[in-house]
């Protein structure tokens, strides 16, 4: 019973019946795939590449590029970490992300960035839905986990985007934090 000054108000009370939880093959995709690629520039971690190929099969992204120094499939640690999902993920490997960026922004994509920068927006601020509001398809760029984003490719963005940090730390693994983007990207798009 919740206690409202000069009220009583009861909660109605739910009752689950039947709540089991679902096997994998209890899973029917939906095969939505989003206007949404992912750029990942100097990830050397297999773990996180891994996961980016986990995260673009789960939210239905519609390609992810490798560029840089980032590892790329076939190895044993993305197969582990990706659960096979490298296998059925659209994906590209680019030496020259600026040159990749270039063409994307000449096919109309709208480029964003997540980083912490001095002008980085956060992703839940009314700046950040205005620029996202034009409904084009998205370029998210990742960067490298120790030295972030390269500057050329700052250069390039259309935005910049951080997701607001409330604890002592300033930053979230790489992985973390594109799970996020990715959600509110799409959660924009439609």
């Amino acid at each position: 019973m919740i206690n409202i000054p000069g009220t009583i108000y009861r909660a109605p009370l739910l009752i689950m019946k039947h709540n089991t939880q679902l096997t994998h093959a209890d899973h029917r995709p939906s095969g939505i795939k989003f206007p949404l690629c992912i750029l990942a520039n100097d990830l050397n971690s297999p773990a996180n590449v891994g996961s980016l190929f986990r995260i673009c099969d789960a939210l239905g992204i519609e390609k992810l590029y490798l560029c840089g120094s980032t590892i790329i499939p076939p190895n044993k640690k993305i197969n582990k970490t990706s659960r096979s999902t490298e296998k059925v993920v659209d994906f590209e490997y680019s030496t020259d992300a600026e040159a990749l960026v270039s063409k994307l922004k000449i096919s109309d994509y709208f480029i964003i960035t997540l980083e912490i920068t001095s002008s980085s927006v956060a992703i839940n601020s009314d700046e950040y839905d205005d620029a996202i509001a034009n409904k084009k398809p998205v370029c998210l760029i990742l960067g490298s986990e120790s030295s972030g984003v390269d500057e050329k490719l700052l250069s390039l963005s259309d935005i910049v985007i951080h997701i607001p940090m409330h604890g002592k730390n300033s930053s979230m693994n790489v992985i973390s934090a594109t799970s996020i983007a990715c959600f509110e990207i799409i959660k924009n798009l439609y």
